[in-house]
């Protein structure tokens, strides 16, 4: 509040919140005169990472929130540069780093990122493309936040804006990549 008040920062967001935590904050900045009201969630999405859809997404668009991802490109997987090697020079080839990367590594992430491969062939554009031009017409996503080091890297991210994804391609990654609901979610009469 009093960032904003003092004219240093415009807006204020919250991250990596759950999702009763967004709305509680978001409800008491309205409450209360004089707060400053929460406009952004900043949370990890992509297709390797669609958890906030269970909660977070609905409280974003029930309290006119943006969403903000990290991540958007599930920690550099999606680009396909882990799809047949670990890249010696990439975070998942650093001992420190690898688990970080490793836990979209697994059978899950393989099937997501070859549906991703084959839907950027047949569009002929890159995985990278595809998978932001997916997040980007997603609900309540204002603006992917991206961490390229490299001229081409942001070139690409870039490139997807041009790129209008057909509604089988989105309705098949949305497939593949689809989280896992239960209870409460999917309701509790609707299991099987």
């Amino acid at each position: 509040d009093d960032a904003v008040q003092s004219g240093k920062v415009r807006y204020v967001g919250v991250s990596n919140y759950a999702g009763w935590q967004v709305a509680r904050a978001a409800t008491w900045q309205r409450a209360v005169a004089g707060r400053a009201p929460i406009v952004t969630a900043q949370m990890e999405y992509s297709l390797l990472e669609r958890g906030i859809e269970r909660e977070i997404v609905p409280a974003a668009q029930t309290l006119g929130l943006g969403i903000l991802p990290w991540s958007p490109l599930g920690r550099g997987v999606l680009t396909g540069k882990y799809r047949h090697n670990t890249p010696s020079d990439s975070r998942g080839g650093n001992a420190e780093t690898a688990g970080w990367i490793q836990i979209y590594l697994e059978d899950r992430g393989r099937r997501i990122v070859d549906a991703l491969a084959t839907a950027a062939e047949g569009l002929g554009a890159s995985p990278t493309e595809v998978a932001l031009a997916w997040l980007r017409d997603r609900p309540g996503v204002v603006a992917p936040i991206l961490g390229a080091r490299t001229n081409n890297q942001l070139l690409a991210a870039l490139a997807s804006e041009e790129l209008e994804l057909p509604e089988e391609i989105t309705r098949a990654l949305d497939e593949v990549s689809a989280p896992p609901l239960g209870y409460p979610e999917a309701g509790w009469a609707q299991r099987r």
